[in-house]
């Protein structure tokens, strides 16, 4: 071999190793867009912290939401949600708490009322409250959902634009029926949330796995007289909606 043709494939050899890199980076610039498009606009993983949504959801739950059931990008406006959706949004009361999961129970229009532990809905078209039979509530829970720390009547009526929201564990969190408590005294709060403010819209629940007893057993919920605890891949049979 001459040494201009050993030149020649020394060059050759490093003009490809410099062209694997440049490809290489060129792929990795399209994954991280891909995947920040499909986080943005599409889906993202979000995991549960607290018992808020107990017995729906638990506490370090891994869920995958929709964003695009909530899109609203210029003249694209899906807006598919609807009464009974467990959503995710933004309720600016907190700088450490960025994200809510919550269930809209009211649409625009609407009216609400609470009495005696029992939730009631008035559909802006219909003219009498309806009594609502919400059966992804567990038994502590169920007809047991109090206003101001007691079974007091109130009534709400739902501006346009704003959803009522409330979390599924009632008598511990606190929700649209007292204004996120702590963003009560706020300039310009009140009950509602507004539309935009939802982000993303549960779709699949996959699972909590205790790795230290490599299990899907919850270390912290042990509650015997509520059967139907599962922590195992719930996929779409998870309460992420309900008809009222």
């Amino acid at each position: 071999m001459s040494k201009d043709q050993k030149e020649i494939e020394e060059h050759d050899e490093e003009r490809s190793f410099s062209a694997e890199i440049i490809d290489f980076f060129k792929d990795l610039v399209i994954i991280v867009v891909v995947v920040k498009f499909i986080t943005v606009f599409l889906v993202s993983i979000f995991i549960i912290n607290g018992q808020s949504m107990y017995a729906s959801y638990y506490d370090k739950e891994f869920i995958l939401v929709d964003r695009f059931s909530a899109l609203e990008l210029g003249s694209i406006k899906s807006q598919s949600v609807k009464r009974g959706d467990v959503v995710v949004f933004k309720p600016w009361v907190s700088k450490t708490k960025e994200y809510f999961i919550k269930r809209v129970v009211w649409m625009p229009w609407d009216e609400i009322k609470i009495e005696e532990g029992q939730v009631y809905l008035k559909k802006w078209w219909k003219g009498e409250f309806k009594l609502l039979d919400e059966q992804y509530l567990n038994k502590d829970n169920y007809w047991n959902t109090q206003v101001d720390g007691g079974k007091k009547s109130n009534i709400y009526s739902v501006p346009k634009d704003k959803y009522f929201v409330m979390w599924d564990n009632r008598g511990h969190s606190s929700d649209s029926r007292t204004c996120f408590s702590y963003s009560c005294n706020a300039t310009s709060r009140d009950n509602f949330i507004w539309k935009e403010y939802v982000v993303w819209k549960v779709l699949l629940d996959f699972w909590y796995f205790n790795f230290k007893e490599f299990s899907f057993s919850h270390p912290d919920i042990d509650d015997a007289s509520w059967e139907g605890i599962i922590t195992k891949p719930r996929w779409t049979a998870s309460p992420d909606s309900y008809e009222y």
